[in-house]
């Protein structure tokens, strides 16, 4: 038995979900989402609360039905509350700078990178700070790694693009070598 996917999902008001054969689709404020959910197991609405429940008893099917459950949990979350994540620039010249729904990074190359942002998804700038945010919790994740990966923070100076919060190991430069004479 799978601990987490035994717990109902809350429907919170101005939510609604509906359940299409293995086709989960929920409607917020926010937005809406849909997810194709496994075989192993189904979706049911009832009472004001969403129940992942197992259909075939086989050696993975608590893992799909605890994932199955977070996922559509996340959905839930996401269309009300929606998610958000800080990246941080830190470096001399590094700027990022917003151009319509796209960024335009200036982080040491030869020339600007630009980052698509996909429908649903916002991208902020505020002095050295990006807020990546929107529904989609995996869609979020995946466009702060892009972002991230265009310049990691490097551990001699600390240079590059870094999660709000993350901290960067620091690494000692070059001693310089005494010759013993």
């Amino acid at each position: 038995m799978s601990r987490i996917g035994k717990k109902p999902i809350l429907i919170p008001p101005g939510v609604q979900v509906k359940v299409d054969g293995q086709t989960v689709i929920v409607q917020g404020p926010k937005g809406e989402l849909s997810r194709k959910i496994r075989d192993e197991v189904k979706a049911v609405v009832q009472e004001g609360k969403l129940a992942v429940l197992p259909v075939v008893q086989t050696k993975k099917t608590n893992a799909f039905w605890g994932m199955t459950r977070a996922l559509l949990a996340n959905m839930v979350r996401g269309v009300t509350e929606g998610f958000e994540k800080k990246l941080e620039i830190e470096g001399l010249g590094y700027k990022a700078l917003p151009e319509g729904n796209d960024l335009n990074l200036h982080v040491g190359y030869t020339h600007p990178i630009k980052i698509k942002s996909p429908a649903g998804i916002k991208i902020s700038v505020a002095k050295n700070t990006i807020t990546v945010s929107g529904a989609d919790k995996e869609m979020v994740g995946y466009i702060a790694m892009k972002i991230k990966k265009t310049k990691p923070a490097e551990p001699y100076k600390g240079k590059g693009i870094k999660y709000a919060g993350e901290i960067i190991r620091r690494k000692a430069g070059k001693k310089a070598a005494t010759t013993g004479g």
